[in-house]
């Protein structure tokens, strides 16, 4: 694995269009629920609360479009569409993990900045 060296991106042209696709608000979340098994998208979406249809259609585009999602139409009546993990949707698995047990881990102490972030601001709106 290669080391960030954060003070010299020079990479940065190359990585940030991949990690904006990566890494938008819903893509995570629908490669994260692929990961383990194949799903049709009401199923995708009852186990992503909040996200709507426009939304979830749009990233699942995205997804295929970039390799990391394959769609498939089922032979049913009425016509069904199942989507899969690609091997490449699936090599995100373990930086999505770990990012995953971060946001676990380190929740709390986020909220609580922006708690205290916030009481700041209010505080300075009365003294300014």
């Amino acid at each position: 694995m290669t080391t960030i060296d954060c003070n010299s991106l020079r990479e940065v042209g190359k990585t940030r269009p991949v990690l904006e696709h990566i890494t938008n608000k819903w893509s995570i979340l629908i490669l994260t629920v692929l990961c383990t098994e194949p799903a049709r998208f009401n199923e995708i979406r009852r186990r992503l609360d909040g996200i709507t249809h426009k939304a979830l259609a749009d990233a699942l585009k995205r997804l295929e479009r970039n390799g990391l999602v394959y769609r498939k139409v089922l032979p049913t009546m009425p016509v069904g569409v199942e989507y899969s993990i690609t091997p490449l949707g699936h090599s995100l698995r373990e930086p999505f993990e770990a990012l995953y047990q971060w946001a676990l881990e380190h929740g709390p102490t986020l909220e609580a900045a922006q708690k205290e972030y916030d009481k700041q601001e209010h505080e300075e709106e009365f003294v300014g």
